[in-house]
């Protein structure tokens, strides 16, 4: 979690340095919590839930993933509530 406990500006440097990998072709895996940060910069994503794989794909599908959906931000989210 490369992010956790960093201000915004020290997680925008940190987001550059991550990308710069990306452009220069380097695979990373992150684990990381902070959704914007993990949204913005990978190419996939795998959602776990209790150590086992829920889903995976492109960030703006996974976002919209009732499963996921439900299990992070509440059933209220899944019906558009």
């Amino acid at each position: 979690e490369p992010v956790t406990g960093m201000n915004t500006s020290e997680t925008k440097i940190m987001v550059e340095k991550l990308a710069a990998f990306r452009e220069r072709g380097i695979t990373t895996l992150l684990v990381e919590h902070h959704m914007r940060v993990v949204m913005g910069i990978c190419d996939r994503v795998y959602v776990m839930n209790f150590g086992a794989k829920m889903t995976e794909g492109r960030p703006e599908e996974v976002s919209k993933n009732k499963d996921v959906i439900k299990a992070y931000l509440g059933a209220r989210y899944v019906s558009g509530n």
